[in-house]
């Protein structure tokens, strides 16, 4: 069992939050755009015309998965499942990294 202290939260009850609102309310359009230019963690800003040459590419299909039962150490799983949703498919990303790092030897 995780160890962790559990806190519910219900909309009457949420903490409030640190954003001051009145500074974010009083900038410009043109002072928002360049922020998010300088910002290195930001998405591109994209116009109509991007949107206009996109292409949509679909993933490659992936062989069907295997069902199997597997034994893996408790702290192996517990820090997989600490991550959230999609534990799984970490564990699969993991494992095809180091299978595709080894086929090439």
């Amino acid at each position: 069992m995780n160890a962790k202290r559990i806190v519910r939260r219900s909309l009457n009850t949420r903490r409030a939050g640190r954003t001051d609102w009145k500074r974010v309310d009083a900038l410009t359009d043109e002072q928002i755009k360049q922020a998010a230019e300088r910002d290195p963690d930001a998405a591109p800003i994209v116009d109509r015309e991007w949107f206009r040459s996109a292409k949509v590419v679909l993933p490659e299909p992936q062989p069907p998965k295997e069902l199997l039962t597997l034994r893996l150490d408790r702290k192996v799983v517990e820090w997989f499942k600490e991550r959230g949703a999609g534990y799984q498919t970490r564990i699969n990303a993991v494992l095809r990294a180091y299978v595709d790092a080894h086929e090439k030897e």
